[in-house]
C-alpha cells in the first residue's frame, strides 16, 4: 500500500521523455504536473535536453542525485525495459509506463519482461498504455489529458484512456467533481483492485465510478467491492457479442459472459450502470448527500404534470411514496392555495414562489417520517428560477436530509442549476433521472446492510 500511496501523494517525480516539443506526451504530462499546483519536486529526463519547462533536464533518471517516488515513462515501447531497470537501480516505489505497443498489440512478451524487472526490484508498474492520474488532493495531474479539472468527491478508474480523458473534460464542463482519475490500461501489475483498496480509506473520495471492459482477476475484485464500504458504481462494456469482440481487441482484456459480471456485482454491492450519463447522475446525488433516514419520499412540485410524472418513476424505480399523515398535510395545506395538492405529490401549483418553496421545504426536511425530498420546480413567467434555487439553498443550510431536485426550463434555470451544484444540491433536467438517482440511494443503502452479516467467501 506504501507503493499506491507513493502513486498519488508522491513526493517527488521524474518525467522520463519529458520533452520541449508541445506535440510529445512527455511535454503534456509535465506541463500538466506544474500547471496543477503540485508541490513535491519535478524532475525531467531527456538525454538531448538541458532544461524543459524551466526545470533542469537530466540525461537519464541515474543522473539525479535525489529519492524518486514516482517515474512516468514516455517513451516508444522498445525502450521502456532499459529504462525500468533504470528505475529499479534508482529504487523508485511506483511507476507509470504511459508507452503503448504491448499486449495491446499482442506484444504479450515485451510486457512481460516489464513485470520480471518490476518484480526484481519491487517496483509497482500502473500501465502500460495509460494516460496518467489525477488526485485533487494532492494537486496533482499527471496526465496528458486536460489541463483543469473541477475537484471533488468522485474517484474515476477507466480501462480506457481515450474515454477516460474525454470525461475529464466534460466533468470539468459540467462542474462534477473528481476527487481522482486513474487509467489503468493493461493492468499488468496495478489493477482496479489494487486501487479501489486504496480508495476505500481516502477520506476525498465519497464514490467511486470504474468503466470497466473485463476485470484481469475476477475474485480478487469480487472480494475488493464486497470489502469497500462506499458506492461503487461500474460500467461495464461489451455487453453485446460485437462489443466483446471490440473490447478484447481494444486493451488486451478478457471479457467474459456479460451475464457473469451482472451477477457477482450484484452479489457484491457494486451498482450497474448502463452508461456514462447514468452512472455521474447516480454518483452525484451520492457524493453531494447524506444518506436518506428511512424509505419515505415526498415530492414537492409547483406542476401537476411533472409531478406525476415523477410518482410514476417512483413507482418504476422502487421509491416509496406514501399518503402523508393527516397533521403533515395540515402544515403543508396552510401555504398552498385550496385547488393545491397536500398528499403527496405535493402541489403548490404554479403560483408559487420563492418563499413557497422555502416554506414547503422547511417542513419537510424539519419532519423526521419524511426520509428524502424530490423538490420539482416548472419555470413560469411569475418566478425567478434562480431565486427558487437561493431558497432551496438557504432551506437546506442548516439541516442535513437527502434532496434531489429537477429545473425545467431556459437558461435561467441552467443558471439556478449550477448555482444548486455549487451548494451540493444535487439537479437534473428532467424528473425520471431525479428519481432514479435517489432510487440507487437507496439501493447501495440495502446493499450495504447486506454486507454487515457477510454471505460469501473468498
Amino acid at each position: 500500500m506504501n507503493e499506491i500511496n507513493a502513486l498519488f501523494h508522491p513526493h517527488s517525480i521524474a518525467i522520463i521523455g519529458a520533452s520541449n516539443n508541445p506535440k510529445k506526451i512527455g511535454y503534456q504530462i509535465l506541463s500538466n504536473i506544474i500547471s496543477s499546483g503540485y508541490e513535491g519536486k519535478i524532475y525531467s529526463v531527456n538525454p538531448e535536453a538541458k532544461e524543459i519547462l524551466g526545470i533542469k533536464a537530466y540525461p537519464s533518471i541515474k543522473e539525479i542525485n535525489d529519492d524518486i517516488d514516482l517515474a512516468i515513462i514516455a517513451i516508444p515501447a522498445p525502450y521502456v525495459p532499459s529504462v525500468l531497470e533504470e528505475c529499479g537501480m534508482k529504487k523508485v516505489k511506483v511507476v507509470i509506463v504511459i508507452s503503448s505497443g504491448f499486449k495491446e498489440i499482442g506484444n504479450i512478451a515485451l510486457e512481460n519482461e516489464l513485470l520480471s524487472i518490476a518484480k526484481k526490484y519491487g517496483m509497482r508498474i500502473l500501465g502500460p498504455n495509460v494516460f496518467g492520474i489525477y488526485c485533487a488532493s494532492s494537486k496533482l495531474n499527471a496526465t496528458f489529458g486536460p489541463k483543469l479539472v473541477y475537484p471533488g468527491k468522485i474517484a474515476l478508474i477507466t480501462q480506457s484512456g481515450a474515454l477516460g480523458i474525454a470525461l475529464m473534460g466534460w466533468t470539468n464542463m459540467n462542474k462534477i467533481g473528481l476527487s481522482a482519475v486513474i487509467s489503468i490500461g493493461n493492468r499488468l501489475d496495478i489493477d482496479e483492485s489494487d486501487i479501489l483498496d486504496y480508495l476505500s480509506l481516502d477520506s476525498e473520495t465519497k464514490v467511486i465510478i470504474i468503466y470497466m471492459e473485463g476485470a484481469k482477476d475476477g475474485r480478487k475484485l469480487m472480494k475488493s467491492l464486497y470489502s469497500i464500504n462506499k458506492p461503487v458504481i461500474i460500467i461495464k462494456s461489451g455487453r453485446s457479442k460485437i462489443g466483446s469482440i471490440a473490447a478484447s481487441s481494444h486493451t488486451g482484456s478478457l471479457v467474459g459472459s456479460d451475464i457473469v459480471y451482472t451477477t457477482a456485482f450484484k452479489q457484491c454491492g457494486a451498482l450497474r450502470a448502463y452508461d456514462v450519463l447514468q452512472a455521474f447522475d447516480w454518483a452525484k446525488v451520492m457524493s453531494m448527500q447524506p444518506p436518506p433516514i428511512n424509505d419515505e419520499a415526498v415530492i414537492i412540485t409547483n406542476g401537476g404534470g411533472i409531478g406525476v410524472m415523477a410518482a410514476d418513476a417512483c413507482e418504476e424505480y422502487g421509491v416509496k411514496l406514501s399518503i402523508l399523515p393527516e397533521d403533515l398535510q395540515y402544515q403543508f395545506k396552510k401555504i398552498i392555495p385550496f385547488f393545491g395538492n397536500a398528499k403527496n405529490p405535493i402541489d403548490l401549483t404554479g403560483q408559487a414562489n420563492e418563499e413557497d418553496y422555502y416554506k414547503a421545504l422547511e417542513i419537510a426536511l424539519k419532519d423526521d417520517r419524511i426520509g428524502s425530498i424530490i423538490l420539482l420546480y416548472c419555470q413560469t413567467a411569475i418566478t425567478n428560477p434562480l431565486k427558487i434555487a437561493e431558497s432551496i439553498i438557504n432551506a437546506c443550510s442548516d439541516v442535513n436530509k437527502t434532496i434531489v431536485t429537477c429545473f425545467i426550463g431556459d437558461i435561467e434555470c441552467e443558471n439556478a442549476m449550477k448555482k444548486l451544484e455549487e451548494n451540493f444540491i444535487p439537479t437534473y433536467p428532467i424528473p425520471e433521472r431525479a428519481v432514479s438517482s435517489l432510487a440507487v440511494y437507496y439501493k447501495w443503502l440495502k446493499y450495504k446492510k447486506r454486507k454487515i452479516n457477510p454471505t460469501i467467501s473468498f
